[in-house]
């Protein structure tokens, strides 16, 4: 592999590094940072792609938790070419919510990225969980890696 894509993939695992601790941290702006402007955004929370803007989406969610939230990334893998990579990974979220549940849940993540003005930038956020095939298709969030 070359230098410069050890360097990329460097420097991805960073911005990952950054964008998992503020989210950690409840850090709006330490999150829509590491975002392009219009990125893509699939989360697992309805709807199919978030219409909203990533600020407000953020601090609606954040609101949500009590305190800090407790996340974690499992088996990340990072490709690159070019000024385009992508990355996924196991993501686990946990935290204990203001109506005080805990919610504990093991996802799947991707995320692209592009290279602009010499900085990687999420363009694309994707969440999954997979789901029972049989009828009444429920998500399977008892899974963990």
């Amino acid at each position: 592999m070359s230098e410069n894509k050890e360097q990329d993939k460097s420097a991805i695992r960073s911005v990952i590094d950054e964008w998992s601790q503020a989210i950690r941290e409840k850090n709006v702006a330490g999150v829509m940072e590491h975002f392009a402007p219009n990125s893509v955004r699939f989360y697992m929370a309805p709807p199919l792609q978030a219409t909203m803007p990533l600020e407000e989406n953020l601090e609606g969610w954040f609101a949500t938790f009590q305190g800090p939230i407790d996340y974690e990334i499992r088996d990340l893998t990072i490709v690159v070419g070019g000024d385009i990579a992508y990355c996924h990974s196991f993501n686990r979220i946990a935290g204990t919510k203001q109506d005080g549940s805990t919610p504990d849940v093991w996802f799947r993540d991707t995320l692209c990225f592009r290279k602009i003005d010499n900085q990687w930038k999420i363009t694309h956020a994707h969440e999954s969980v997979p789901f029972e095939m049989e009828e009444p298709f429920h998500a399977a969030l008892d899974l963990k890696p």
